[in-house]
């Protein structure tokens, strides 16, 4: 067995405490001591290396009379984001994230052009204006696809409502943008987002569904891990048959949730465009509990009948084979769950349903960049020296 080194030992603290800050926000040096176990010297050391590195600040508190030092405060440095983008059938999403999931700025370009050479100057183009006269440390680009991505080289698979096959979306944004890249399936990144910083946080067995305009997606922790399936392609609930011979799914089946269940048949239903998606859940509300003043709206009470109880098949099933702690739900899968009067487990089998909490999703329409941005943080994490500095 080959022992660590001085060096190894070195770039594993910096990657436990940068990732603690992470994950935790802002601690005092003495709390960051405690926490991760190392000596004082050590912490000194390992602070100032990620100072010097430009990852973290540290501010030393005024002396309050009382005995010792006072202890730094060490935060994560506000200049250092990641970009994030993710490309739908209706609209390009671009944002800056800093370290900790902070949404610093987020735009949507409406465009109903899904061809992938329009997607990347679209993103490229908004990079570049997000960052004009713009003092942030850029430290790469990740892209959440609606669809299947080979995570070894960012090829997409498949992402049929965007309409693209075999892409190497990684190469194209990276030669638009000059930025390192990477690229993994949308309902996965925002998994990871809830998971780390929102409604799936320290959850060990979790279940995550999305619904948003390209369809149904997901993905599953499984003991504290990232359940990936021997391609990386897990997860994919949008094509749990919740109706068979029902309607034609894009995959080529029928009766897939995602076919069954969709977001444009909801915002129809209420009189909203995609742009105003995020509104859905109050119209929902409004228009079923009659708080507008007139009488709850039938028709829209039996669609989100219906459809809440093909949602509840997916999840049904999912809660069976899985025997996960939570099921988070995001998008306008939520929307739906909360205004549908459904036991979404009920028929679950019984002692796998105990304790099982069906939750929203907390981060809201933010989760997809957070997640995202998760792909830069993810190789910054691991070995902030060797990302920052090479080897």
């Amino acid at each position: 067995m080959t022992s660590q080194t001085t060096e190894d030992l070195r770039r594993r603290n910096l990657s436990r405490v940068l990732t603690l800050l992470h994950e935790e926000g802002a601690r005092s040096r003495a709390e960051l001591t405690r926490e991760v176990g190392l000596s004082r010297s050590t912490m000194a050391g390992v602070v100032a290396d990620l100072v010097g590195l430009g990852l973290v600040t540290e501010s030393t508190p005024a002396l309050t009379g009382g005995a010792g030092r006072p202890s730094g405060v060490v935060r994560l440095a506000e200049d250092v984001v990641a970009v994030a983008v993710n490309p739908e059938v209706d609209a390009v999403h671009v944002g800056l994230v800093g370290l900790g999931g902070r949404v610093v700025k987020h735009v949507r370009i409406e465009t109903p052009d899904t061809e992938v050479a329009t997607v990347v100057g679209l993103a490229a183009a908004t990079v570049r204006g997000m960052l004009a006269g713009d003092s942030a440390r850029v430290l790469g680009l990740g892209l959440a696809i609606p669809g299947q991505v080979r995570i070894g080289d960012g090829v997409v698979r498949q992402a049929t409502h965007l309409g693209w096959s075999e892409v190497p979306i990684v190469d194209e944004v990276t030669k638009a943008t000059g930025l390192r890249s990477w690229a993994a399936n949308a309902a996965t990144l925002a998994m990871r987002a809830e998971s780390r910083f929102g409604a799936g946080k320290g959850v060990a067995d979790l279940v995550y569904l999305i619904g948003g305009a390209s369809g149904v997606g997901g993905g599953a922790v499984v003991a504290g891990r990232l359940l990936t399936g021997a391609a990386g392609y897990a997860g994919e609930f949008g094509h749990t048959v919740v109706r068979p011979g029902g309607a034609r799914c894009h995959c080529g089946a029928a009766g897939c949730l995602e076919a069954e269940v969709d977001q444009a048949t909801l915002l129809a239903a209420v009189g909203l465009g995609a742009a105003d998606a995020g509104r859905l859940g109050h119209e929902l509300t409004e228009r079923l509990s009659g708080q507008r003043g007139e009488d709850p709206d039938s028709a829209l009470a039996d669609l989100v009948e219906e459809l809440a109880g093909l949602l509840a098949v997916a999840v049904r099933n999912a809660v069976n084979v899985l025997n996960p702690q939570a099921i988070v739900l995001s998008g306008f899968l939520a929307a739906l769950r909360d205004a549908a009067p459904v036991d979404l487990i009920g028929d679950a089998v019984a002692s796998i349903r105990e304790g099982v909490e069906v939750r929203d999703a907390a981060l809201g329409e933010e989760q997809l960049m957070i997640g995202a941005a998760e792909l830069v943080w993810a190789e910054l994490l691991a070995d902030p020296a060797g990302f920052l500095l090479g080897g």
